[in-house]
């Protein structure tokens, strides 16, 4: 009887999760972690999907725990299989989750100022802007109790090489024009590739290419195209 119960419970939540379309979950946190892996900016945070994986997570743990204890009662014992299908589901989320995460708290380590003074920031969770402040006030501290005071009158500043630069050139920023392998999933058309019109390209659906990143930036943010 109690068997049969475990494997109910196998079966049950296997079906449920078809049809909430589980896969399309799983396929979405994979195709946001290869974009925010593949591309040198930062890209918008993905609230909602985080949300739901952090749901299904939590669904999936739930799961492991109770078939483990519900087939511990049962006469035939754990059905091993299923349950490492379960945990093996849970790993994969978990990680995906995990790497999205922490890509995007690297990046924003290493542009924290960048991040701050840009349009970038409002790209960034409530977390992630509350990280970047931080790091911003540490790292500024830092630099100016090891480094900045004792610099002469002119090269104080953790921004400018010395007080005639015009620009802020000693902050780091993502590379644009790098170039990435990415992949359409629909017909773009011709694609101009340069601000002057001189360079265009077909982009055709599903086909692979190797493209400068600032040229596409607009259709990988529009979700024509994906970094691979």
């Amino acid at each position: 009887m109690a068997s049969g119960s475990g494997s109910g419970l196998g079966s049950g939540y296997w079906s449920q999760r078809e049809e909430e379309g589980e896969e399309k979950l799983g396929e979405r946190l994979k195709r946001a972690w290869r974009n925010e892996k593949a591309s040198p900016d930062i890209l918008h945070f993905h609230s909602e999907l985080v949300q739901e994986a952090t749901e299904e997570i939590q669904k999936l743990e739930e799961a492991v725990e109770a078939f483990t204890e519900n087939g511990a009662k049962a006469e035939n014992g754990v059905d091993e299989l299923i349950v490492s299908l379960y945990q093996m589901d849970l790993d994969r989320m978990l990680f995906l989750l995990r790497s999205y995460l922490r890509m995007r708290l690297q990046k924003i380590e290493k542009y924290t100022i960048h991040v701050l003074k840009t349009n970038l920031r409002d790209r960034l969770s409530e977390q992630e802007k509350t990280f970047a402040e931080r790091c911003a006030d540490i790292m500024e501290k830092h630099l100016d109790q090891t480094v900045l005071a004792r610099l002469p009158y002119g090269y104080q500043s953790i921004m400018k090489q010395s007080i005639s630069s015009e620009e802020d050139d000693m902050i780091p920023e993502p590379q644009l024009d790098t170039f990435v392998f990415c992949k359409t999933k629909e017909d773009v058309g011709a694609f101009q590739m340069d601000d002057i019109g001189k360079e265009t390209i077909d982009l055709l659906a599903n086909d692979l290419y190797v493209l400068r990143y600032k040229s596409i930036k607009g259709l990988v943010e529009g979700g024509q195209i994906d970094l691979v």
